[in-house]
C-alpha cells in the first residue's frame, strides 16, 4: 500500500512540476524584461531597474531625437552633415565615414542602425547640435521628458563610462516609443545591409526577416556583456524584448527567442475599447443633457494569461449621479481589469461638455425630487 501510494504522490508531484515547467520562464540573462507593446504591459522582468551600461543600445536615445526632428520638419531626410576629425577617428564600430565628406541623414540614419557606426552618431550630433556635448544634454533633457528615469547620458555612441547608464524598462519603453511615434521612419531597423563608401555590412541584429523580428538594436561591450533589445510583431500583437549581460552573440539570439515565444504562447491580448469610443452613459444631475459619455483617452488594451481566461473580467466604477457642470477630459469613473486577484486600474474621462441647467429648472428639479424622488428628465 505504501509503494503505491508513494508512486502515486511522484506522479502527482511529477506533474505538477511539469506545469510549473510549461508556464514558468527564466533567462540567463542578468536582467531582461519583456514588454506587450500593444497593451503595455510588462510580461516579464529581471533586474529591469538596475541603472546598467547599455553600450550600443543607448544609440535608440540618439535615433528618437533624430526621428523627432524629422517628423516636426526641423530637419529633413536628405539634409548632409560635415565629417569631422572628431567623428572620423572615433573607435569601434563604424559606418566608414572620411573626413570632411557631407553625408546625408538618411545614410547616417543607416549606419547607426544597421552598422552601429559610432562615427555617424559623432556627425549626427555635431549637425543637429552643434557638439556631442550639447546632444548629451538634449538627450538627458529628453529622457526626463519621457519618464526614463534610470537613464542618464556622457555621449551619444554608447562607449562605456561610470555615469553613462540605462535600465532595460527605460530601453523597452523608448523601443515603445519609437515603434509607436515614428512608423514613418522605423521600417529603417529592418533592414538587413547597407553599403557605405564601398564598405558592405549586415545589420547586427541576427533576428531580422525571421519570425517577425524588424528591430531594433545590438549593443556589446567588455563591461557590460553582450545585449539585444528586439521586437516581433506576429498578428495583431507586438512584443519588444531587451535583455543584457549575456556571454556571446549566439546566447543573445537564443535567450531572446525563448523569451519572445514565451509571451507569444501563453498569453493573450484583447482590445476592449477604442479611445473616445463610449464605454457607458452614466446620468447627469441637473445638466442641460440627461447623460454623459464615459471614455478612455486611449485604446485599452489588456493582456492577459491564457490559463486565467476564465478569471478575466472589467468593472466599470463610478459614483451616479454625476453633478453637473462636466467638462470634457474630467476623470469621472475607473476601469477595473481584473485577472485573478490581480486588479489593473484605468481612469475613465467624460467625453463632451455638458453644461448646468438654469436656475429656475434646478429649483423645479430638486422641488420634484424632494417630493416624488425623481427629476423631471426622469419622467
Amino acid at each position: 500500500m505504501n509503494l503505491i501510494f508513494k508512486k502515486v504522490f511522484l506522479f502527482i508531484l511529477i506533474y505538477f512540476l511539469l506545469i510549473l515547467r510549461i508556464h514558468a520562464i527564466d533567462t540567463r540573462a542578468n536582467s531582461a524584461i519583456i514588454l506587450d507593446v500593444n497593451s503595455n504591459t510588462i510580461l516579464f522582468e529581471k533586474n529591469a531597474d538596475l541603472k546598467q551600461g547599455p553600450a550600443s543600445m543607448s544609440k535608440l536615445m540618439l535615433t528618437y531625437m533624430v526621428f523627432e526632428r524629422l517628423q516636426n520638419r526641423t530637419l529633413k531626410i536628405d539634409q548632409e552633415f560635415l565629417v569631422s576629425k572628431k567623428a572620423w577617428k572615433f573607435g569601434g564600430s563604424k559606418m566608414f565615414v572620411n573626413i570632411g565628406e557631407m553625408v546625408t541623414v538618411e545614410n547616417l540614419l543607416k549606419g547607426i542602425i544597421i552598422q552601429s557606426g559610432n562615427d555617424a552618431c559623432i556627425v549626427l550630433a555635431e549637425g543637429l547640435s552643434g557638439s556631442e556635448e550639447n546632444m548629451v544634454d538634449e538627450m538627458n533633457e529628453k529622457a526626463v521628458e519621457l519618464g526614463l528615469l534610470n537613464s542618464n547620458f556622457q555621449n551619444v555612441t554608447g562607449w562605456p563610462h561610470e555615469n553613462h547608464y540605462m535600465s532595460l524598462k527605460d530601453i523597452a519603453y523608448l523601443s515603445k516609443l519609437i515603434i509607436n511615434n515614428f512608423p514613418e521612419y522605423y521600417y529603417l531597423f529592418s533592414l538587413n545591409e547597407f553599403t557605405y563608401n564601398d564598405i558592405h555590412q549586415f545589420n547586427r541584429n541576427k533576428l531580422i526577416s525571421s519570425d517577425g523580428y524588424d528591430g531594433l538594436k545590438t549593443g556589446r561591450t567588455s563591461q557590460s556583456g553582450y545585449g539585444i533589445a528586439a521586437s516581433a510583431n506576429r498578428g495583431d500583437r507586438r512584443v519588444v524584448s531587451v535583455v543584457n549581460g549575456l556571454n556571446s552573440e549566439k546566447e543573445r539570439i537564443n535567450e531572446t527567442k525563448k523569451l519572445v515565444n514565451w509571451a507569444f504562447r501563453e498569453f493573450i491580448n484583447y482590445n476592449l475599447y477604442q479611445a473616445e469610443d463610449p464605454i457607458q452613459f452614466a446620468k447627469v444631475w441637473l445638466g442641460k443633457e440627461s447623460f454623459v459619455p464615459l471614455v478612455s483617452n486611449e485604446d485599452l488594451n489588456v493582456t492577459i494569461k491564457k490559463k486565467n481566461i476564465d478569471k478575466f473580467k472589467i468593472k466599470l466604477v463610478y459614483e451616479t449621479p454625476i453633478l453637473s457642470p462636466v467638462k470634457k477630459g474630467d476623470k469621472l469613473a475607473e476601469l477595473h481589469v481584473i485577472e485573478g486577484d490581480d486588479i489593473k486600474i484605468k481612469d475613465i474621462y467624460a467625453g463632451k461638455d455638458i453644461g448646468k441647467v438654469g436656475r429656475f429648472y434646478r429649483s423645479f428639479s430638486i422641488i420634484n425630487y424632494l417630493l416624488f424622488g425623481v427629476s423631471s428628465k426622469d419622467k
